[in-house]
């Protein structure tokens, strides 16, 4: 069964007096079946030879109007996320090395999870080199980080661009990102199965620091201001 993009539902929103038509996304994750917990450049192989393309391609701001080529593809295996980002923009940045750091500052791809759909998320946050930034919170003034130690231990990347740091390049740049993601790391959803999970969730790319600010996501973002700690414009992914 391929992977099934299409329009949920519309949900009317009203954003600073305004009424907003938002659109919802629904997203089939796929079941990869593996009897064993693969590598970096499996996942990437059979993502590749599995799933379809997914676009990051909503500008919801106008100040911010520059839309880098993002795109992903996402499955689930053995009660892990499989994602793999492609990327095509014109500058990149790679300037955090910290765990948990200010990686959206640097040239940024991200994973908003909310596993039950109840408004408390994961936020995953990745620089193009795989600096990750892991919380879990019902909103962008509450987020508990998730141990440094453990995503270190747990979380995989791999990034065509390396994992040393350097400063803004201009000029034009493609990148991909490969990252396995277990359940384990849903530190407050203990014993959490995905397969079979119906879930809320936003796919985003950014860059705060770099010389094209920009701020472009998978499904609308309906706020006044750039904000992605929004569960409410989250769009629906369902596990096989």
């Amino acid at each position: 069964m391929k992977i099934v993009h299409i329009l949920f539902f519309l949900v009317v929103a009203t954003v600073c007096g305004q009424t907003e038509i938002n659109t919802m996304n629904s997203l089939i994750v796929k079941r990869i079946e593996s009897k064993k917990s693969l590598g970096l450049e499996e996942v990437s192989r059979l993502l590749e030879e599995q799933t379809e393309l997914q676009s990051i391609a909503v500008i919801n701001w106008e100040k911010f109007p520059y839309l880098p080529e993002v795109k992903f593809r996402i499955a689930h295996s053995n009660n892990q996320i499989w994602i793999k980002y492609y990327v095509n923009e014109k500058n990149i940045l790679a300037d955090r090395t910290e765990i948990n750091g200010s990686v959206s500052r640097d040239s940024c791809v991200e994973f908003f999870f909310d596993p039950m759909g109840d408004g408390s998320y994961y936020n995953f946050e990745f620089s193009c080199i795989g600096t990750p930034h892991l919380a879990y919170g019902p909103d962008r003034h509450t987020r508990k980080f998730i141990d440094p130690k453990k995503i270190e231990r747990l979380v995989k990347i791999k990034s065509s661009l390396g994992d040393l740091p350097f400063k803004e390049k201009g000029g034009g740049h493609q990148w991909e990102m490969t990252i396995i993601l277990p359940a384990k790391l849903l530190t407050s959803h203990k014993g959490i199965k995905l397969a079979g999970l119906t879930s809320r969730s936003n796919f985003y790319k950014c860059g705060d620091d770099t010389s094209e600010k920009h701020y472009v996501s998978w499904n609308p973002v309906g706020t006044e201001r750039p904000d992605f700690h929004r569960p409410e414009f989250f769009g629906t992914l369902i596990f096989e």
